[in-house]
C-alpha cells in the first residue's frame, strides 16, 4: 500500500492521508469543500460546495494518474437531504455522463460545518 499526500489538495484536517493506492485501485478519503490555499470552506450553497469537492477529488486522483471517469464508487454525505437535487445536478455535470456506483446519506454534521463530503474509490489504468 502507498499513502498519497497531495500538495495541491487541501491538507488533511486529521490523522489521515488523501488516498491509499493498493494494486490498481485508489481509495480516496472524504473531501469537503475546502480551498486548498486558504483551507476555508468555499461557498454557502450546495452547488458551489459540491463543485469544490469534485475539484478536490479530481486533484487527488490526478496525483496518482487517474481521473473522475475512473471512479467506480462514491459515498456522499450531506448535511441535509434537502440539498440532494442541487448536489446531484453539479455531481452529474462534473462526471460528464460517467455514472459510478453511489450511496448518499444525510448526516448530523460534517467537519467545519460543510454541507457535503464525498469519498471515492477509483481504478488506475
Amino acid at each position: 500500500m502507498k499513502q498519497i499526500f497531495s500538495k495541491k489538495a487541501p491538507a488533511a484536517i486529521g490523522p489521515y492521508c488523501h488516498a491509499i493506492v493498493h494494486n490498481d485501485m485508489v481509495f480516496c478519503s472524504g473531501q469537503i469543500p475546502l480551498d486548498p490555499e486558504t483551507m476555508e470552506i468555499v461557498g454557502t450553497d450546495i452547488e458551489t460546495q459540491t463543485n469544490q469537492v469534485m475539484k478536490n477529488i479530481e486533484t487527488v486522483l490526478s496525483e496518482v494518474g487517474t481521473s473522475l471517469d475512473k471512479i467506480v464508487k462514491t459515498t456522499i454525505f450531506l448535511d441535509t437531504m434537502d440539498d440532494f437535487l442541487g448536489m446531484n445536478k453539479v455531481y452529474e455535470a462534473c462526471l460528464s455522463g460517467h455514472k459510478p456506483a453511489r450511496s448518499a446519506f444525510e448526516v448530523g454534521r460534517l467537519p467545519k460545518d460543510a454541507l457535503i463530503e464525498i469519498e471515492c474509490i477509483a481504478v488506475i489504468e
